[in-house]
């Protein structure tokens, strides 16, 4: 009886041994190793992306949702294996009991449990969790392409903001090379105060607009080290300029590869299937569940359970081991109605796909019709500065040579700053709806670099 007591206390601890091991294996080894932050160096729209998919805290949550996912995989799997469990109490009774003739009763089990057939419950609860993880994972990358969005779309808000910069510094230079010829013709007596004036207007006005777009600089810069995770005070230097970006892809293109990337119709269709697995769990009462039990007794009249004062050796110490079914024969309808309930989910799920489908095509059309309507624009710009340039040219010129007015000259200065602010603009909208349209297919382009 020692022996037995013995080898049993070694199995025991052996599983105790075996889950701290498993458990320190689960450890993560990322919580114990403190990495370098080196946010050195110039940053382009590609490390500008690549930080933020490392260091942003949203991404921070939704990697501990995925770790989460995962360890819910793995209980549903330890759901079949079999379940060991002991106890140890004591009973006093008021006369000697029926083992023992004594009044103390000290006894001491182990019990291993094996499920044999939970009619399919347990298979489709690891399948849940299987799916429920990969839909995770595809959440994963929706927060990814989320973030990708938002960085592209502020860097590229960075790169107009210098433009209207450069624009505006170069509209006070011509604006105050204006005022000193105005202020010389007005001296000699050529030109009216009026015309004096109305230069200074203009000058005043275009520095104002310089001390905006330079404000603007500033927070598109404070906006990216946000998303990238980096200290405001950082001096971050963010290079890079707007230009054009090939894309050659078809609607037909962008839809096919929208419905097999993107991350919001796979976690729709995990949805569907989830839902169709808890139809199989609620349908699991329909069958018996079996399940095999092995236990193992020991009784004694003191802590020790060693059998002292026992009429035999079989009534203190002694094992059984078989197999229980039960089935629940009638619930007033409970559960049947219970299974309609989820059939009814998975119809919901399905024309929630459905939906999603949809506005996923008319959100790769849309982003299509935003990109085409940008590159026509970048055309027009392109000729309008030029246009402008040779008109302020001009307008400077007969200016000086006394044919021409002041008014002349500012307008033109005004238009050519309208110009430059337009190509900027549709420049930026360009790179934003390449943007959008990389999200919209679901693929990651991080650099927004030339993809066939």
């Amino acid at each position: 009886m020692n022996c037995t007591r013995l080898f049993l206390a070694l199995i025991f601890s052996t599983l105790l041994a075996s889950a701290g091991i498993v458990f320190a294996q689960d450890a993560d080894p990322a919580m114990s190793v403190s990495e370098t932050d080196d946010i050195s160096g110039p940053y382009d729209l590609g490390r500008c992306v690549q930080r933020a998919l490392t260091s942003n805290p949203n991404m921070q949550a939704i990697r501990a949702q995925l770790k989460g996912a995962e360890f819910g995989q793995r209980s549903a799997l330890g759901q079949f294996g079999p379940a060991f469990g002991a106890a140890f109490g004591y009973t006093h009774y008021n006369r000697g009991n029926s083992y023992s003739g004594q009044e103390d009763d000290w006894v001491a089990s182990l019990n291993l449990s094996q499920p044999i057939f939970q009619g399919f419950n347990l298979l489709a609860n690891w399948q849940k969790a299987k799916l429920n993880r990969e839909s995770t994972e595809a959440s994963l990358t929706n927060v990814e392409l989320t973030l990708i969005e938002s960085v592209q779309a502020n860097f590229l808000s960075l790169l107009k903001a210098r433009m209207d910069v450069k624009s505006a510094e170069d509209s006070v230079a011509r604006l105050e090379s204006q005022l000193k010829v105005t202020n010389a013709f007005y001296e000699v007596g050529l030109r009216p105060k009026a015309e004096v004036l109305d230069a200074e207007v203009d000058l005043a006005t275009a520095k104002q607009l310089l001390l905006t777009s330079r404000n603007s600089v500033s927070t598109q810069e404070a906006q990216l080290n946000t998303l990238l995770n980096i200290p405001l005070e950082a001096p971050i230097q963010y290079v890079g300029e707007l230009r054009y970006i090939p894309f050659d892809l078809t609607l037909r293109d962008c839809l096919t590869r929208a419905y097999a990337h993107r991350p919001d119709l796979i976690i729709g269709q995990k949805s569907v299937e989830m839902a169709q697995k808890d139809v199989t769990m609620s349908e699991s009462s329909f069958y018996p569940s079996v399940t095999g039990r092995w236990d193992y007794v020991t009784r004694g009249d003191d802590p020790s359970v060693s059998g002292s004062g026992y009429r035999s050796e079989a009534s203190s110490e002694y094992w059984t081991a078989g197999v229980d079914a039960t089935m629940e024969i009638f619930q007033w309808g409970a559960d049947y109605y219970d299974s309609k309930r989820y059939d009814e989910m998975v119809k919901q799920m399905q024309a929630d796909l459905e939906n999603t489908r949809l506005n996923a095509g008319f959100e790769v059309k849309s982003s299509i019709l935003n990109l085409q309507e940008a590159a026509d624009r970048i055309s027009v710009a392109k000729k309008s500065v030029v246009a402008a340039e040779e008109a302020y040219r001009m307008a400077v010129a007969r200016y000086q040579a006394q044919v021409g007015t002041n008014t002349d000259v500012l307008n033109a200065q005004e238009r050519l700053s309208l110009a430059e602010a337009q190509l900027s603009q549709a420049l930026a909208d360009y790179g934003t709806a390449v943007s959008k349209l990389y999200v919209a297919m679901g693929e990651k382009n991080l650099g927004l670099k030339e993809v066939k």
